[in-house]
């Protein structure tokens, strides 16, 4: 969502770092430009003023430290602002009330409300042991209450039954007297929405936060809302008073600009961000992450989350295990892929890594996509179990079997093969000295750097050393270990396999030391 944002401030700020000394009109001219991305990426005039005045008042006065550049002050000092006008700290949903606690869920229709309601449901459910009851309030969109139902079947969460003929007033009634007696801990009421703001809408959640007592009023709101995301928040927050944000389609192309509005307008939390359609597609919002994300900073305490939850450890203790003894077949090749997937393929682990936003271009050129990717899985997919056992039996007459299975020409299984025998004897070399694999993304990232010209100290075919991360970060990682309970996570340091040769958390075999959930 944050790309073109990002790709703008980037190209402004590395102007200013570039540059051994700064006057005041380079300032000047610099927060102009950054006032200009910021409008272009519909973030609303009142908060852009606001957010370049703050920042020529702090770069104007700054105090530069000897070792630090002026430029390189400049960008932190955006950094700090942003971080402060997306909230500084993260906010979770607040559970801490007598049970059933109630979260009725507000917002205009079609910005996602039902699926919202579903996906925090399962969240609360899965993670936090908690019983949850949903029930839909909307009575104007058709087939809104079944739409619930059903969700709540896919993510095994119980819904209010329906009932024809009664008002959204009279089902919060029944559905909170239905939580009570049923023994849940939380009630999720998914209200009606409108294709505008309107006084009955209004008026009809006010009388549902009356009835129900909400704990939590949460505003969904689609990132795709635009300049109008300021209107739709104080809207909302005038009348019913909202506690929190949930921003949907953050996947999408939007240009960012309502998650930096929203919540420098209503001074409310951006709790959740969703970021697809699937049911687990749902994230807590690091107002930190996302401001590192948008100064392509990278995100490491995300990426090694995102580990955490995605790797199986049993798995990994295997794979990294059969590494070590220096066999690496084309099973074990797709397994990868495959894990790379589930963390966000090729293009989301990317945008997680210091340095690599500006070098997208160069990335793209060179075909590291997840389009390689889904190809590599259909070549591997389209062949034998004793071909992927034992790649060298591929000749010409199985590549040409393969290749029509797969959609693709022998020039890519050639190239598949090829990379497969550089990890492959990588492997080998490796497990005699007690090495652990570099990681998958190190392989496909071979050879790219001196191709693509970049800078020294990027290790591991290109991609960058992970060894010295700062105290935040490494503050951040021990913090979401201690939350989640991850042993092998200890907070004076980093996590075993973190920062190897390939630059990734041990990724070519299952993240060593870094347990995934049991599965």
């Amino acid at each position: 969502m944050f790309d073109s944002l990002q790709d703008r401030l980037g190209s402004i700020l590395n102007n200013l770092t570039g540059r051994g000394a700064l006057s005041d009109n380079d300032v000047a001219a610099a927060l102009r430009e950054v006032r200009r991305a910021l409008l272009e990426a519909d973030v609303a005039l009142e908060v852009v003023r606001s957010f370049t005045d703050r920042v020529r008042e702090k770069a104007v006065g700054a105090a530069i430290v000897k070792s630090v550049k002026p430029g390189q002050m400049v960008v932190k000092i955006v950094h700090d602002e942003l971080v402060s006008l997306l909230g500084s700290d993260q906010v979770a949903i607040d559970l801490n009330a007598p049970a059933p606690v109630t979260i009725m869920m507000v917002g205009l229709q079609g910005s996602g409300k039902t699926t919202t309601s579903a996906k925090i449901a399962k969240r609360l459910t899965e993670r936090q042991r908690k019983r949850v009851l949903m029930a839909s309030l909307d009575t104007r969109r058709p087939a809104a209450q079944e739409q619930l139902r059903i969700l709540g079947e896919q993510v095994s969460v119980a819904t209010l039954p329906i009932v024809a003929g009664q008002g959204p007033t009279e089902i919060a009634s029944r559905a909170a007297q239905a939580a009570k007696l049923g023994g849940y801990d939380v009630l999720i009421l998914d209200t009606a929405g409108r294709t505008h703001i309107d006084e009955p809408l209004m008026a009809e959640m006010a009388e549902i936060k009356a009835r129900s007592a909400p704990h939590e009023i949460l505003l969904v709101a689609d990132s795709l809302t635009g300049q109008d995301a300021v209107n739709l928040a104080r809207s909302f927050d005038d009348r019913v008073g909202i506690s929190g944000i949930v921003l949907t389609r953050v996947d999408g192309d939007g240009r960012g600009g309502a998650a930096l509005s929203m919540r420098a307008v209503t001074g409310k939390p951006i709790k959740l961000i969703g970021v697809g359609e699937k049911m687990d597609a749902l994230e807590e919002f690091f107002p930190a992450r996302i401001a590192d994300r948008i100064l392509g900073m990278g995100d490491i305490v995300s990426l090694v989350e995102r580990a955490a939850e995605t790797i199986d450890a049993e798995k990994a203790a295997a794979m990294a295990k059969k590494m070590q003894s220096g066999k690496f077949d084309l099973n074990d090749l797709a397994q990868q892929i495959g894990q790379m997937q589930k963390m966000g393929g090729m293009g989301g682990l990317m945008g997680m890594m210091p340095g690599m936003a500006k070098m997208k271009d160069q990335i793209s050129a060179a075909g590291l996509d997840d389009k390689l990717l889904k190809r590599q899985l259909a070549i591997i997919s389209s062949m034998t179990a004793k071909e992927r056992a034992n790649p060298d039996l591929l000749k010409h007459s199985r590549k040409k079997r393969i290749a029509a299975g797969s959609g693709t020409d022998a020039a890519d299984i050639n190239k598949l093969l090829k990379m497969h025998r550089q990890m492959a004897d990588m492997m080998k070399s490796m497990s005699g000295k007690g090495g652990k694999g570099a990681g998958i993304m190190g392989k496909l990232m071979g050879g790219l750097g001196s191709k693509m010209g970049l800078p020294p100290g990027m290790g591991g075919g290109g991609m960058p050393d992970l060894s010295k991360l700062d105290p935040k970060q490494l503050e951040d990682i021990a913090k979401m270990a201690e939350a989640r309970g991850l042993p092998g996570l200890p907070k004076g340091g980093l996590p075993p396999g973190l920062g190897g040769p390939g630059g990734l958390p041990g990724l070519g075999n299952g993240f060593p030391g870094l347990p995934g959930k049991k599965r």
